[in-house]
């Protein structure tokens, strides 16, 4: 097979959506249905294949992105199923960032919730066209009708509608297929293998002719022989509205919108057509573009064989068999078993041990990797999440990828002296994985603590602590992973002198601090002229700067969005070292940031409460008395939805005490928005140290 024809039958997709959205289920459904299994996996019962962590199965919930391959009408689709929970996002975020194509499943009652808007706008990033799948339609209260709306409205994306559900609730019956005018009834006794494609009933026709003009007309918007055709009343064939709704989905035009019910395999194999017919193959996207870290140069390598090698780390995995492995994408060129590939972010050589090919948690072993294809890579020891690995003597760095800030902490200590010899070993194995999982050792106190995206996140990584690596610690309460910034300009001097090692040291910084934009992070100025400050030592004092804004002024909590100029400073000739500069620049910044006013802040969360009429004045109150700011409350349905943003610090224990007042009929989701300056009586209580977590 040629390698364009062979590239045209490859898709990469990633499945996404928000937690219970049946994600998972659909995946299970579709690995059912090509042949990759030969029973239904359920997510309930503990059995899904996607699904194959511990922690997994015990909760009902995907914890990390699991990848595997399946065939259908000759076409190869490398899947990888996403996390719907917001602690795990960073999964979705580096998922995205090497796939091609994404499947969106909404909740038929839920529509689209907190965490579907994240991924959707994570997609939106990377510019990868979709196609949605309305899944639930068998629930009670589910509406095709209004999740369509809301993903226009909420995601502000066109929804083309290509299927109609023929009733629901308990009546959901099938899929009315509006590209080639046909109901299609999925029988129950072959579990959904075996479907009709009938004619549709006359109770739906009116609906389906309706849904097909408004099909015909959208798509005439984006192809011409179309809409000449519409306009002369000609016959319209399955064919050209396939290649219309293709060209508009990979130019993100539009996002086709499908319907079913996975749990009762109603849907799947017209959603894996739709996957085969609308989604892009790896010749369907823009080669990828990076730059040569040598010469500064834009460079691009196409999806070709014969092209020079480059991939893409987008994740590292601890695998208790293979030690550690590498998922890669091989945008271009071929990776062979043993052959030596170079990292162009660490500068390092490295040799592919193995190849690997995954389905879960299964592996089968390749000779090579060509373009165009996801796989696992064993041997590589300085490789991490977002490395380049290329050709040598071609070298290019990719796009590297962006991740949010730990926002709860908790310290972790050892029961054991043997267990304190695996902790670190094993902690850092788990950062290596996780890129929003940080380790760091409290000066003051020399405790342990690890920082994550939520008390989820922190809980399952103790779990795996405890059985992957068999360490047995003392966990403490999540604290609140608060920030220090300031609010005026302020002058601050060091001046180090001293002899090491029989030599004297000596150098003299001048800086001054002042605030940055939300969420902009340092920026380092430099307005020292070389007969000051030569230029050998700015380097040193912006890491002495960095390694000052580990531990800030107030409470030693890290410092953010400030700038900070280097004004002045002296050096001489013959004592003055980087070492010198960098801890007079350490010196300096306390000095500085002392005097802008420093404060701290806090991270904020938007929450999203879903909650029956009879409860909602409850719900409100109880958000009030936790210094929420609710935007918004909307009905949907039978329910009302409230939206607020509120501190971190007062979630703590919210889910319990939700269940409580509502006697367990409300649902909520948070997820992290931005820091906001603490409150000031907040802040006298902090430092009086009797401020307690509600």
């Amino acid at each position: 097979m040629s390698d364009d024809r062979r590239l045209r039958r490859i898709r990469n997709i990633g499945i996404m959506a928000h937690i219970d959205a049946g994600k998972t289920t659909t995946t299970e459904r579709v690995l059912y249905y090509t042949g990759k299994v030969h029973r239904l996996g359920e997510v309930d019962e503990g059995t899904a294949t996607m699904d194959w962590m511990q922690q997994e199965k015990e909760r009902g919930i995907t914890i990390t992105s699991a990848a595997i391959t399946c065939q259908w009408k000759k076409h190869q689709i490398n899947i990888i199923d996403t996390p719907g929970h917001v602690d795990f996002t960073v999964e979705v975020e580096r998922s995205l960032r090497v796939l091609d194509g994404a499947v969106a499943v909404f909740c038929a009652v839920g529509g689209v919730e907190p965490q579907s808007e994240t991924v959707w706008r994570q997609a939106d990033h990377y510019h990868i066209p979709r196609i949605s799948f309305v899944n639930k339609l068998d629930r009670i209260g589910a509406d095709f009708f209004n999740v369509v709306e809301m993903i226009k409205n909420r995601l502000g994306s066109n929804p083309l509608i290509i299927q109609i559900p023929a009733g629901g609730e308990d009546q959901f019956r099938g899929v009315i297929d509006l590209v080639d005018m046909k109901f299609l009834y999925f029988k129950d006794e072959t579990l959904g293998a075996e479907f009709e494609s009938l004619p549709i009933p006359d109770e739906y026709r009116e609906q389906a002719d309706h849904y097909r003009e408004q099909l015909i007309e959208t798509l005439s918007e984006f192809e011409d022989t179309i809409l000449e055709n519409y306009l002369e009343g000609n016959e319209i064939d399955a064919d050209q509205i396939i290649n219309a709704i293709r060209k508009a989905t990979l130019n993100v035009s539009v996002t086709p919108v499908l319907c079913g019910s996975a749990l009762k395999n109603k849907g799947i194999q017209p959603l894996l057509d739709a996957i085969v017919n609308f989604l892009p193959s790896p010749l369907d996207i823009p080669p990828i573009e990076g730059v040569n870290p040598k010469t500064k140069r834009a460079e691009v390598r196409k999806a070709n064989d014969e092209e020079f090698a480059c991939a893409l780390a987008f994740k590292v995995a601890a695998d208790p068999y293979v030690d550690r492995l590498i998922y890669t994408r091989v945008y271009s060129g071929v990776l062979k078993l043993g052959q030596g590939i170079y990292n162009a972010n660490t500068q390092k050589h490295e040799r592919i041990g193995r190849i690997l090919k995954m389905s879960s948690n299964k592996r089968e072993d390749l000779k090579e990797a060509r373009s165009g294809e996801i796989v696992a890579l064993s041997g590589l020891r300085n490789t991490f999440t977002g490395d380049t690995l290329c050709d040598f003597k071609h070298q290019i760095v990719l796009e590297s990828m962006e991740f949010p800030e730990p926002v709860v902490s908790i310290a972790i200590e050892p029961k054991t002296k043997a267990d304190q010899d695996r902790l670190s070993g094993s902690l850092q194995k788990l950062a290596d994985e996780d890129p929003t999982f940080t380790v760091k050792i409290d000066e003051e106190t020399g405790q342990t603590i690890i920082s994550g995206m939520g008390e989820l996140h922190l809980d399952i990584l103790v779990d795996r602590l405890t059985r992957e690596f068999k360490v047995q610690a003392n966990v403490g309460k999540p604290q609140v992973a608060y920030k220090e910034s300031v609010t005026s300009t302020g002058r601050g001097q060091g001046k180090f002198l001293k002899q090491i090692a029989g030599k004297n040291q000596f150098a003299e910084v001048t800086l001054e601090v002042a605030p940055n934009e939300a969420g902009k992070g340092l920026k380092f100025e430099n307005l020292v002229l070389p007969d000051t400050i030569p230029k050998q030592f700015i380097y040193p004092v912006e890491q002495g700067v960095k390694e000052a804004m580990y531990g800030g002024v107030l409470m030693g909590y890290p410092v953010t969005d400030i700038i900070v100029r280097l004004v002045g400073g002296t050096f001489d000739e013959q004592t003055s070292t980087e070492l010198a500069f960098k801890i007079a620049a350490t010196m300096a910044f306390r000095d500085a940031a002392k005097n802008a006013n420093p404060i701290l802040m806090e991270p904020i969360m938007q929450v999203e409460v879903t909650v029956p009429e009879e409860f909602l004045g409850e719900v409100v109150n109880f958000l009030n008395a936790k210094r929420a700011k609710i935007s918004h409350i909307e009905a949907r349905q039978h329910l009302q939805v409230v939206t607020a943003t509120v501190p971190l610090s007062e979630m703590f224990g919210y889910t319990t005490t939700l269940r409580s007042l509502t006697q367990g009929r409300a649902t909520h989701s948070m997820q992290f928005l931005h820091y906001e300056p603490l409150p000031a009586e907040r802040m006298e209580q902090m430092f009086a140290g009797n401020y307690q977590f509600n």
